[in-house]
C-alpha cells in the first residue's frame, strides 16, 4: 500500500493542490486549495483511491468486526471516491462489497423527492465519505441527512483532512474519521 499511497500523493500534488489566496466553501481564507475531484475523476487517480480507500476501510471493518452495507456522501466531492472504494471492494472482496449512494445538497424537487439517491435504505450501516474536510460542515450535513433517513453512520473516510478542525467536529459527534492524507502528510510539513 506504500507504493499506492506514494503514487496517489504524487497525483494529488500534481493535479489537485494549488497555493495562493483562496476563499474556501467555509468562507475562510486559505493559502491552500485542494480540488480532489480532479484526481478522483482521473482513471488512474480513481483506481489508486479505490485501492487505498478500500484497504483503510477494510482494516477498520475487520479490526472492529463491523458489518457495513454502503458508502457515500455529499455530492459532488464524495461521489467518485465512494464509487472507487465500492468498486475496489467488489473486485477484491466480493463477499464484503459495499453498495454506493450519494447525498444531494437538498431533497429533489420532483419525482420521489429524495435527498439520498442510489443504493441506500433505512437501517443500513454506512461509511460517510468526503473529499476534503476543513470545518467538517458538509460532512456533518451528509451525516444529518443519512441519519434522518434511518442510516447508521459507522465512521467517515476522507481523502484529505486540511487539519483545520473538521475532523474534531465530526469526531465530537462520536464518528471516527479516517483520513487517507492530512495537510501535513500531503505537503510534508
Amino acid at each position: 500500500m506504500l507504493d499506492t499511497a506514494a503514487k496517489l500523493k504524487a497525483l494529488l500534488l500534481e493535479k489537485s493542490v494549488r497555493t495562493g489566496t483562496f476563499t474556501l466553501a467555509s468562507g475562510k481564507q486559505s493559502d491552500l486549495y485542494i480540488d480532489c475531484r480532479v484526481t478522483a475523476m482521473d482513471p488512474f487517480g480513481a483506481a489508486l483511491i479505490g485501492d487505498l480507500g478500500w484497504h483503510a476501510v477494510r482494516s477498520k471493518i475487520h479490526s472492529e468486526h463491523l458489518k457495513i452495507d454502503a458508502i457515500g456522501g455529499m455530492t459532488l466531492g464524495a461521489d467518485p471516491i465512494s464509487l472507487a472504494v465500492g468498486m475496489a471492494s467488489a473486485a477484491k472482496n466480493p463477499d464484503e462489497a459495499l453498495q454506493v449512494f450519494t447525498v444531494r445538497k437538498e431533497p429533489k424537487g420532483h419525482g420521489a423527492g429524495k435527498q439520498i439517491e442510489g443504493n441506500f435504505k433505512s437501517g443500513d450501516s454506512i461509511i460517510v465519505v468526503d473529499d476534503v474536510i476543513t470545518t467538517g460542515g458538509s460532512t456533518l450535513k451528509a451525516i444529518d441527512a443519512i441519519e434522518r433517513e434511518g442510516g447508521k453512520v459507522a465512521f467517515c473516510l476522507v481523502l484529505v483532512d486540511r487539519e483545520e478542525g473538521g475532523k474534531e467536529a465530526i469526531e465530537a459527534r462520536g464518528i471516527h474519521v479516517i483520513p487517507l492524507f492530512t495537510r501535513s502528510t500531503l505537503l510534508d510539513e
